[in-house]
Order: structure tokens, then sequence, then C-alpha cells
């Protein structure tokens, strides 16, 4: 990959509803800090907090996007979630389809070649 590519990533964070997680979901993509977003849902998530085991019923959000728009990415999707220790998880996409991440890239930009 060369410097003028940025990688691909995808980030993912959870949420307690499906409004909650279209209003994240839309955050990304307006902002252009995300090419698409899928919201998976819904599942149900087991986890400690605060000492106790929990067992909620959750929405997932999956946002592609260029790596390089990852750090904008993760301060909106915290900025606008409403727990108090959201999770959001980088996972780098190591590949695919090569017009695909063309478009996801040229999605995430305002100008082209930005």
């Amino acid at each position: 990959m060369s410097a003028a590519q940025p990688g691909h990533v995808m980030v993912v964070t959870t949420t307690d509803s499906e409004e909650a997680a279209r209003a994240l979901a839309a955050a990304a993509v307006e902002a252009k800090l995300g090419a698409c977003a899928q919201i998976v849902g819904p599942i149900t998530s087991v986890f400690r907090w605060e000492g106790a085991i929990e067992t909620a019923r959750e929405w997932r959000v999956e946002v592609k996007t260029a790596a390089d728009r990852a750090t904008a990415l993760i301060g909106t999707l915290t900025e606008r979630h409403t727990y108090d220790v959201p999770e959001v998880v980088v996972t780098p996409i190591t590949g695919g389809h090569a017009d695909y991440l063309r478009w996801l890239v040229t999605e995430t930009r305002d100008e082209p070649g930005e």
C-alpha cells in the first residue's frame, strides 16, 4: 500500500437501541468519517460492569472507513454515545474488492484526492 493510499478499517460500537444505533451510523456517514455503516441486532451482550455480570440487548454499528479517519470517527462516536464507557473497537481490513476499497476512501473525503 502506497503512502497516497490510506489503509482501511472497520470501527465497531454497540448501543442500547436501534434508534441510537441509527443515529450513530448516520452521524458517521454524514460527517464523511465512514463510507457506510451497518446496524446488526438485536444482539445479546454478556459483560462484567462494576463487579457484576450483566446481560443486555444491544445493537452493533459497523462503520467502514479509511484508516486515517478512524481517530475522528472514534471521537464522534464517543461524544454522541449514551454509555459511560462505550465499546469502540477498530479492526484493520486486510483485503477486499479493490473497487469497494477505493470507494470507501473516496466517500470519506470532501474533495477528490484529499
